[in-house]
């Protein structure tokens, strides 16, 4: 799909973007890939791995979702688009909420916009399991440009098709409980929210191939939700510092206990297709065809509380030997 194409992925420089840069330029060539963010040092250091000398179609774009002039001279001839360029701190955005508005979600209504303007063929935005249920900002602003962009298939006139992925935290990214905890245990204790906190398990490798997915097969308006092995926060401890200490902090401003990825309402749209969950669009557009598969029984929810897929504290240590791990 991306052979010879335009492909435009905002917030580019953080986790995620990278290693969608890596894979992309991996298995295919592509015409460009515009990496666009607002952090100049951050697109220095990415320069330093994936140089234009060693990567002709890389390209380095510096501007902020805010500025709708800018993302619209940015997508000029492209053809896919990936917005993962997000504020995403819980405590933060309950301290600055606008900010998180402006970038989350009036960001995101620039993006669509100037994508439907610039007729890019698609577009994937990437969402949290903190969109479901809402019960901190930054959720909510994740809802918000959830709706965006489903709603954004209505007035693109089906030229460009907006869908979105849903996954919780990725393991060993920035900022994520791994590192923090790699860290952690060279000085002290660990620090745990809460002994019953669980979390689903995905990798950047999973997380950029469920995006190539629902670029390839979206028709407008999905939410496409992987399936995913849980584990709980006191086995991930236990797998890194084995025996170590303990320090149980209570649970933060707007945490949950587990992740949500689809709730019981939405579950009444969705369809299991084997290995992920496909949330369809409530007003399905143009000529939508419903997805081949199970329709999801009433009263159906999807949450790491269901351990019938739980890694053990073994498990985890083998995937931690061979994980990427970020600070």
């Amino acid at each position: 799909m991306f052979e010879g194409k335009s492909i435009l992925i905002t917030g580019g420089t953080g986790s995620f973007g990278q290693k969608f840069t890596e894979m992309v330029l991996a298995n295919y060539r592509p015409a460009r890939v515009i990496v666009f963010s607002r952090d100049e040092f951050k697109q220095y250091q990415m320069k330093q791995r994936f140089s234009e000398d060693r990567f002709p179609s890389i390209r380095y774009f510096l501007g902020d979702v805010r500025d709708r002039d800018r993302i619209n001279r940015a997508l000029h001839g492209v053809n896919y688009v990936v917005h993962a360029a997000a504020l995403k701190h819980v405590s933060a955005a309950e301290y600055n909420p606008f900010e998180f508005v402006r970038t989350n979600v009036i960001g995101t209504q620039n993006v669509i916009d100037a994508a439907v303007d610039r007729g890019v063929e698609r577009l994937v935005f990437l969402s949290t399991d903190k969109a479901v249920n809402p019960v901190n900002l930054y959720g909510a602003t994740k809802m918000c440009a959830e709706k965006i962009t489903v709603a954004a298939n209505s007035y693109s006139g089906g030229r460009t098709r907006c869908s979105v992925v849903r996954y919780g935290n990725v393991v060993g990214s920035r900022g994520s409980v791994v590192p923090l905890f790699l860290q952690q245990a060279k000085t002290g204790d660990l620090p745990i929210t809460d002994q019953r906190m669980t979390r689903f398990w995905i990798t950047l490798e999973q997380g950029v191939k469920l995006v190539w997915f629902a670029m390839v097969n979206a028709q407008g308006g999905e939410i496409f939700v992987p399936k995913l092995p849980m584990m709980r926060v006191v086995d991930l401890a236990e797998a890194v510092d084995p025996g170590g200490r303990r320090r149980f902090t209570g649970i933060r401003p707007g945490e949950k206990i587990h992740e949500l990825m689809i709730s019981a309402d939405e579950a009444r749209h969705a369809v299991d297709i084997g290995d992920k969950y496909v949330i369809e669009p409530e007003t399905p557009f143009w000529h939508y065809r419903p997805w081949q598969g199970q329709r999801l029984p009433e009263g159906f929810f999807y949450s790491s509380e269901d351990d019938s897929w739980q890694l053990t504290t073994e498990q985890l240590r083998q995937y931690l030997a061979t994980l990427e791990v970020e600070n």
